[in-house]
């Protein structure tokens, strides 16, 4: 599947432990499968994006836990076009001896149990991101094909499955000198909502894992749109917070790094690993992991870390004589305005709250404390200039809290913040129930103007902005509150802010819409004001109160018919759509293509090109990428024999290229290599074969071999064009559509009338 390949069974120096038996015996079986498919969120948290996402986690994370463990230094992720993943380590590899409880192969075992693994043993497992995690077992239930390798005891292993059900024996496919394990899956559509993985959110999971664990490098690709990230960082979460800090002023250059292991009585020997480093704004930002789960909700090590920074702040503050102007302690607040820091901790049968481990329960508070208590002094002694600025901020911090008190405590006296009096500009609704009301912040006068004319005034409110609002990140809370454009927000919104005045209960609309321009600067101001709701009102972001308005981005007229098109895609179509309506096309054996017919081949052939054009990328040549989509290689069968692959031979070789057949005894299968007009040698086996744009170039060619033949004659009216290709075909026709099309492209708000808002943007039905 085009994984890049690992070097075999190599681990860092000083990382490998001694060689624990990790094999059949070392799998224990807790429970079985039969729920899973009926209540996928029980196991993974949703069927919607989220949840779809944490299928590669689960994967990804068994190969963590053998890079945990010392055996495994690269693992390599792939979204293949067909949004399947492949997941490949260089680990120990499955286990894959014969079970005596299960009377099957411990492979088959992990891969169809629930709460079958090496996790609940202790001995293959000191410590574990996947504990109560469901394993791959559940990726196997909830995928409708899952196809794995194994790369063990000098052999390579196969098996696949079906929604969790083997479709095979596992079975010694060939000789092998790498280590590891291989899983492809795909999501089956039945379960999930959503079956398209995100290249961001993917990159941001595995970008975190790998500062979490020094030195483990982590590769993802995408080949949907050609483009990866490798992750290596060796510095690990002092890197982490170098990364977070990126652009940002820091008050010092170095984070303060914190490493070691403390004994936590019966539970164990506990690793920590704390980095922080401190910048000029005026928000914080900490992440804390447990066994490399990222606790949304904090924890016992959260709360250690908190406490711990502000008293050894406090204490040296005071025994440096820093404090001569403050009446009283720093607080909690203030010794963390600017701060960016990473609490990791490592612990063997770490205890979570919920299924999701949002939030860590292993009473390690006072351990923490200690562990911090002693580091970060030991720190501030070694550059007490660093503490000295960092103190410093949090004193201007107190004085500037106090500040914001009063100016809150003046502005609620005069009631700028109080619904009653709600600010001028504001288009309200006429509906008195927030759970049906939708208001909507615009991008400027004259748009808000026009979206005034479009609403359903019984429930729409419209409140216009007038430039950019101010950026939260980088400014104090009375400064905040001193913006007319926040203080408007705020008043409309009616639920206040800040932590001791906001109240949900409040909130007087339960949809609030951004509808800015599709340009740069409405980019930017919806960035702007996500970021005021994500620091300052979060509660309307985790409750799902913030909506983000998508305007149209073409409008195509035809005579008196107007039509609104909202991407790239469906614009494609809607050329295919007119460009055929009033047109035949006949082939080279005098078939007749016309209406649907003719779409659907134009459609096929544009995806036919654009499928051909993802596989020359590949292979470098596109006649010999023209002989792939012609030939029989369809099935891995194809491959066992050479009789098929010898016809591509000597095809290849009529048309100049040297092209060479070997075995290949990893897998037991024949392969055909061929040095391509650049010089460079690639090779065509099953595994390209079976990748999803091959499979899809290779249908489309099959579903229409019976209508693909030149020369194509193109009538329309009395009017007739002959083209030699099919190619030439579909372009001519797209050129043709064009024409025939009057063709807006919307920059802005401004440039729709009052109608046409409504109809495009507002009116959700």
């Amino acid at each position: 599947m085009g994984d890049k390949e690992l070097s075999p069974g190599s681990v860092p120096p000083g990382r490998l432990l001694p060689q624990e038996a990790y094999d059949a015996d070392s799998i224990k079986v807790l429970g079985d499968l039969e729920a899973v498919r009926k209540r996928p969120a029980m196991y993974i948290g949703s069927t919607s994006e989220s949840g779809l996402h944490h299928l590669v986690y689960e994967v990804v994370d068994n190969s963590v836990d053998e890079a945990l463990a010392g055996y495994c230094t690269e693992i390599s992720v792939t979204i293949h076009s067909d949004n399947s993943i492949t997941v490949v380590d260089n680990g120990r590899g499955i286990p894959v001896g014969y079970h005596e409880g299960e009377k099957r192969s411990a492979a088959e075992v992990v891969l169809t149990v629930l709460h079958a693994g090496g996790k609940f043993d202790t001995n293959s497992y000191k410590v574990s991101g996947g504990l109560h995690g469901v394993g791959v077992s559940v990726v196997n239930a909830l995928s409708d094909l899952l196809e794995l390798e194994i790369w063990r005891d000098g052999y390579t292993w196969e098996q696949s499955y079906e929604r969790g059900v083997p479709t095979t024996e596992l079975k010694r496919a060939g000789k092998t000198n790498k280590r590891g394990t291989k899983v492809t899956f795909h999501p089956d559509a039945e379960i999930f909502t959503v079956v398209e993985f995100n290249f961001d959110t993917l990159s941001q999971r595995l970008r975190e894992l790998s500062f979490l664990n020094k030195g483990l490098k982590i590769n993802l690709q995408d080949e949907r749109a050609d483009r990866g990230h490798e992750f290596c960082y060796e510095g690990g979460i002092a890197e982490f917070i170098q990364h977070l800090n990126k652009g940002k002023a820091v008050l010092h250059d170095k984070p303060f790094y914190m490493e070691g292991t403390r004994t936590a009585g019966t539970m164990g020997d506990v690793q920590l690993e704390i980095a922080l480093q401190y910048n000029d704004s005026y928000s914080e930002t900490v992440f804390s992991f447990a066994n490399n789960i990222n606790t949304v909700d904090g924890g016992t090590h959260l709360s250690g870390f908190r406490s711990a920074l502000t008293r050894t702040i406090n204490n040296y503050g005071m025994s440096a004589g820093l404090f001569k102007d403050v009446k009283e302690n720093l607080s909690g607040d203030d010794v963390r305005e600017g701060l960016v820091a990473v609490v990791s901790v490592k612990l063997p049968q770490p205890q979570f709250e919920g299924q999701t481990k949002g939030k860590l329960n292993s009473d390690i508070k006072g351990l923490v404390e200690a562990f911090i208590n002693e580091k970060l002094n030991e720190g501030f002694e070694r550059t007490p200039s660093a503490a000295r600025k960092i103190i410093q901020k949090a004193i201007d911090a107190s004085r500037a809290r106090e500040a914001a008190r009063k100016a809150r405590d003046l502005t609620r006296r005069k009631g700028a913040l109080d619904s009653a009096s709600l600010p001028g500009k504001l288009a309200d609704c006429q509906e008195r129930d927030p759970a049906r009301c939708e208001l909507f912040l615009v991008e400027g006068e004259s748009a808000g103007g026009t979206a005034k004319q479009g609403r359903d005034r019984r429930y729409q409110a419209i409140l216009p902005l007038k430039g950019k609002i101010l950026n939260v990140e980088k400014a104090r809370y009375d400064k905040m509150l001193g913006h007319e454009e926040i203080r408007s927000m705020i008043t409309a919104i009616g639920t206040g802010i800040g932590k001791d005045d906001f109240d949900l209960t409040k909130l007087r609309y339960h949809k609030i819409i951004i509808m800015t321009d599709a340009d740069v600067d409405g980019s930017h101001i919806r960035t702007l004001l996500l970021t005021f709701f994500y620091r300052q009102m979060k509660q309307l972001v985790d409750h799902g109160h913030i909506f983000i308005a998508q305007p149209p981005l073409y409008k195509t007229k035809k005579g008196k018919t107007e039509k609104y098109i909202k991407d790239e895609k469906e614009f494609l179509r809607e050329l295919m759509r007119q460009a055929t309506e009033n047109r035949t096309v006949i082939n080279g054996s005098e078939q007749v293509l016309e209406s649907r017919r003719l779409t659907k081949f134009l459609s096929d052939l544009a995806d036919y090109f654009a499928l051909f054009d993802k596989l020359d990328k590949r292979v470098r040549n596109r006649l010999v990428v023209n002989l792939l989509a012609k030939a029989d290689l369809d099935k891995k069968v194809d491959f066992s024999t050479p009789d098929k692959l010898r016809q591509l031979e000597q095809a290849i070789q009529k048309l100049g290229f040297k092209a060479t057949m070997r075995f290949d005894e990893e897998h037991s299968l024949h392969e055909l290599t061929f040095v391509n007009g650049g010089g460079a040698e690639k090779t065509i086996n099953w595994e390209l074969a079976s990748l999803p744009e091959y499979k899809r170039l290779r249908a489309l060619a099959k579903e229409n071999v019976q209508l693909d033949i030149p020369p194509f004659t193109v009538r329309s009216g009395s009017a007739s064009v002959k083209y030699g290709s099919a190619e030439e075909l579909l372009n001519s026709i797209l050129a043709e559509g064009k024409k025939e099309l009057t063709v807006q492209r919307y920059k802005g708000l401004g440039e729709m009338r009052a109608e046409q808002l409504w109809e495009t943007t507002m009116n959700a039905e």
